[in-house]
């Protein structure tokens, strides 16, 4: 299974800007979308039907904003629109798909750019996601859980960890909570595949930021710990430019 996570920045936009043509040169087995930014029937979705795709979609009640969709080339065993808890599932954030043995939480973690309030809003997404997750993973073992987490984890990570010590998504809380979540039975597919090769997968469009390559690693792969030999390859698609994100892969084996 080549499994793809990608924060589109507005489905309408990225389709705009080339992606259906990247999908055809770069087929992909599970495409898990974040920000997608619509309710799926203002998107014309002929061509990703053309290529295969059966999809799954949460979006935020709020027009125009957050939501993620999952589209599979794979039949979906089961699909759940939300985590359970409303504050979050109002805001289109976690799209559960399962697929045989695998579970996908496809996942939109809140940004705290915005202030104070949204900050908290985040560290409470943190923890009660954390739990949630534990949880089902007492159900299904094979759990990976992907998309934006909008969280930096160590200094390999960001471009320039001095300057942004105190900025939202590379906070030592935040980075703390990371390093709970990867001691709790998941693997960072990418780290697991690449330790030491420094790519990322945002970068602000300021300053020439992406061809600069002044970014950071926000989007990640998180496998259950029972996937990790099933694991194959994991890396980054930095040449992909639909976004201000770039898709970030991984190669699983099936069973």
């Amino acid at each position: 299974m080549r499994l793809v996570t990608y924060n589109v920045n507005g489905i309408r936009a990225a389709i705009k800007n080339g992606l259906i043509d990247w999908l055809r040169e770069n087929p992909v087995d599970v495409l898990c979308l974040q920000e997608v930014k619509a309710t799926h029937d203002v998107v014309d979705l002929t061509l990703l039907d053309e290529l295969g795709y059966t999809y799954h979609w949460h979006a935020a009640e709020k027009k125009g904003y957050s939501g993620v969709a999952t589209f599979a080339k794979i039949p979906a065993d089961k699909a759940v629109l939300g985590c359970g808890l409303a504050h979050y599932d109002c805001e289109g954030r976690v799209l559960r798909t399962d697929f045989g043995d695998l579970t996908i939480l496809n996942c939109y973690f809140p940004s705290g750019t915005s202030g104070d309030l949204r900050q908290g809003f985040k560290m409470q997404f943190l923890d009660e996601f954390f739990e949630y997750a534990q949880n089902l993973r007492q159900s299904r073992p094979n759990l990976i859980v992907v998309g934006d987490y909008n969280i930096a984890h160590t200094e390999i990570d960001i471009h320039d960890p001095v300057r942004n010590k105190n900025s939202t998504g590379f906070l030592p809380e935040e980075r703390t909570w990371m390093t709970k979540w990867f001691a709790s039975g998941f693997i960072d597919a990418f780290r697991e595949k690449n330790p030491d090769l420094v790519e990322y997968s945002w970068w602000s469009y300021r300053a020439g930021a992406r061809a600069n390559n002044k970014g950071w690693r926000i989007d990640y792969i998180s496998l259950a710990e029972p996937l990790r030999d099933r694991l194959l390859a994991a890396g980054h698609h930095p040449t992909a430019v639909h976004s201000d994100h770039g898709p970030v892969w991984a190669e699983i084996e099936q069973v």
